[in-house]
């Protein structure tokens, strides 16, 4: 019984593992969209037999990360303008909320550090680290995302994370976009800062649907979903 166990955990800890590992790299644009995944590879890769790694794949698959295709295989999943839409539609109304507990409830230790965070952004673009600020905008939406206490949003928020990460990523170069989030975000951390929650969700309601309205201005497809230039 023991041996058997021992098996089974080792089974699930190779399927954590490959799934972590293609998930930060496709997350990162190591593996961009349209990328053919093939089990073969990704074995011999991480030295393991073919099914942790369909296991892997299929969950990926659910979180909409990759696409299982007949007679292709697994291939990483791209972004039509609805799927945009659609995730923004969902990242404002959970981002709001945050932004509104923030205002009521931070902690001084959190609010100090997405200060740091806001005034390291304004620093990064003025010295032109532009390679430097997806970092900091991931942290600042960290920071606003972990101040609610309902785990149904936390749940929501887990779901969605790497897909805003990897969009944020892919439209990073869109003229103008860094300024006005930077801009934006120091007008989140003021509102917070004052305690007011109306003026928070205010604020993050413009930040998101400006942002959207920049990628959907932007985004013109390739043959794999890309936006253009990407």
């Amino acid at each position: 019984m023991s041996d058997i166990s021992s098996i089974k955990e080792t089974h699930q800890q190779l399927k954590d593992l490959i799934y972590d590992s293609v998930k930060y790299r496709i997350v990162n644009l190591e593996f961009p969209p349209g990328f053919h995944l093939r089990e073969a590879e990704l074995a011999e890769k991480f030295k393991v037999s073919k099914t942790p790694v369909r296991e892997a794949l299929h969950r990926l698959e659910s979180d909409g990360l990759v696409e299982i295709q007949a007679y292709r295989g697994a291939v990483v999943s791209s972004y039509s303008s609805n799927d945009l839409m659609e995730i923004y539609q969902l990242r404002e109304i959970l981002q709001m909320a945050c932004a509104r507990e923030a205002a009521l409830s931070i902690s001084a230790d959190d609010l100090a550090e997405l200060g740091r965070v806001v005034r390291d952004s304004d620093e990064a673009l003025l010295e032109g680290r532009k390679e430097d600020l997806p970092t900091l905008f991931e942290r600042f939406d960290e920071l606003i995302f972990r101040q609610t206490r309902n785990h149904r949003i936390r749940d929501l928020i887990e779901t969605l994370h790497a897909h805003l990460v990897r969009i944020g990523i892919l439209t990073v170069n869109i003229p103008g976009r860094l300024d006005k989030s930077v801009r934006q975000h120091a007008e989140i951390y003021a509102a917070i800062a004052n305690r007011d929650p109306g003026e928070a969700e205010s604020r993050m309601r413009h930040h998101i649907t400006n942002v959207l309205a920049d990628q959907l201005a932007d985004f013109v497809p390739d043959a794999q979903g890309n936006p253009k230039g990407k």
